[in-house]
């Protein structure tokens, strides 16, 4: 489509929510533009959830190589680092990917504009999108799909060098012998985990009462106490005052009696804000409400023909979540049938720090406040034989149910590769399933999801195996 520029839909934004919503868009038979100002795959390809991934891998080996000897292997020698490979791999995994996007969307015939793209004027029912570099693209449908930043703090401004974001955390040039990371949510647990692992004396802050205050808070204790044990310094209800930069480090400080604490570095991981500036939103019916956008269920904004998915949104912040709201946007403006939009508490969450945690639905507390009578069911990994073999048997399974219906009101994991084990309860939910098809359902032994199965049972009072 080289010189076309009437299209059905232009998608400003080539990240997982922007180049799912295109390559939908086309599958449905739509002429479709996307135009990405810098990489193709967006922040979660490019600068965070694949990337991280790769480093999060190789401390997972360097973790293991010291818990060889109970396997009876033993690794003779020092074992060393080499961190730019580490951080090499890291980019050419993200690199593989981003080429492969690019390959889908040629694939489905996606017209690819590599710039910055601002609202223009709508005229008969089309809309038109200005291209910075000289060009004016027109569409029946424009979809916002700009993604989000780190947040910054007021007073505070990172440097690169010694006060980090995400990016540069991501591709340290030198290992620091110690660190303070600001934060702990996601992205400040999964660098936490990393950068622990990798040999560095690390302290965690949050200024909420708890590390991970989203998640349920018997996993949040779950996951603190396997951090200090680790090594790991937690400090938590602490708000920070400033970050003092000096030659041989950082020093954060923080409101009222909480000592300050001093890093070779530190880490800003306090959240994210949305990419609503320069969109040409001025004049427009587009509300932005606190950095985002704000939409219906179906990605609506309050200007007709405009549309937004993904950060720019709003929380949850996560990739899969962009992604099913891309197809759900454009399969309803495209008239399809049948559109679901997602459900409350539909979308689970993953961290992937050591011990993993992954979560779906309602928190316990969260379920109380709600007026459910419910039941409660609990599976520590410590009694499934798969994790004891795989000597990775830390961890919990906890489910929540609806006393009077059945309901799985919300499922929280914590341990080995819960990440993976979620969708389990995810698609359950989906299909409604009350307790008696899961506890009807045959798990495969030996597996790490018996854990799950057992916890549903717990809940029952029912537990085989605990």
């Amino acid at each position: 489509m080289a010189g076309e520029t009437n299209f059905d839909l232009v998608v400003i934004g080539g990240g997982p929510g922007g180049y799912v919503a295109a390559i939908r868009a086309a599958q449905l038979k739509m002429k479709v533009a996307l135009v990405e100002r810098e990489h193709l795959g967006g922040i979660c390809l490019n600068w965070g959830c694949i990337p991280t991934k790769a480093l999060l891998r190789a401390a997972e080996l360097r973790h293991s190589i010291d818990e060889m000897k109970e396997f009876g292997i033993t690794v003779s020698g020092e074992v060393s680092i080499d961190l730019k490979a580490v951080v090499k791999r890291s980019r050419n995994v993200a690199g593989r990917l981003s080429t492969g996007v690019a390959h889908l969307l040629k694939k489905n015939k996606v017209a690819v504009f590599d710039d910055r793209a601002v609202l223009g004027k709508a005229v008969s029912g089309r809309r038109e999108v200005k291209l910075a570099g000289g060009g004016v693209l027109s569409a029946k449908h424009v979809i916002l799909a700009t993604g989000a930043r780190a947040r910054a703090l007021p007073g505070i401004e990172a440097d690169g060098s010694s006060i980090l974001t995400y990016r540069e955390a991501m591709v340290p040039e030198t290992m620091p012998k110690s660190l303070v990371i600001i934060g702990s949510g996601a992205i400040g647990s999964e660098f936490a985990s990393f950068y622990l692992d990798m040999g560095v004396e690390v302290t965690l802050v949050e200024a909420m009462d708890r590390i991970l205050p989203v998640e349920d808070a018997e996993i949040s204790d779950f996951v603190k106490k396997a951090f200090t044990k680790r090594g790991m310094k937690i400090i938590t209800g602490a708000r920070l005052a400033g970050i003092d930069k000096g030659k041989t480090g950082v020093t954060a400080r923080f409101e009222g009696e909480i000592a300050p604490v001093s890093a070779d570095r530190a880490i800003l991981a306090v959240g994210i804000t949305g990419n609503t500036e320069e969109l040409g939103l001025e004049g427009t019916k587009v509300i932005v409400d606190r950095g985002h956008i704000v939409t219906n269920q179906w990605g609506a904004t309050g200007e007709p023909g405009v549309y937004a998915i993904g950060d720019v949104t709003g929380p949850p912040w996560l990739a899969h979540k962009a992604s099913h709201e891309g197809i759900i946007c454009v399969e309803k403006l495209a008239g399809e049938a049948d559109v679901h939009a997602i459900g409350e508490g539909a979308v689970p969450g993953c961290t992937y720090c050591r011990p993993q945690v992954a979560s779906v639905g309602m928190t316990e507390a969260a379920a109380k406040e709600a007026g459910y009578d419910i039941r409660v069911g609990r599976f520590p990994m410590l009694a499934n034989g798969k994790a004891i073999a795989l000597g990775d048997d830390q961890g919990l399974i906890k489910t929540i149910f609806d006393k009077k219906t059945g309901e799985l009101l919300g499922a929280h994991m914590v341990g080995p590769e819960v990440t993976e084990l979620i969708q389990g309860y995810a698609v359950a939910r989906t299909l409604e399933a009350t307790e008696a098809e899961l506890m009807q359902t045959i798990f495969p032994h030996p597996t790490l999801s018996e854990a799950m199965h057992e916890s549903v049972l717990d809940a029952y009072g029912r537990a085989i195996h605990f």
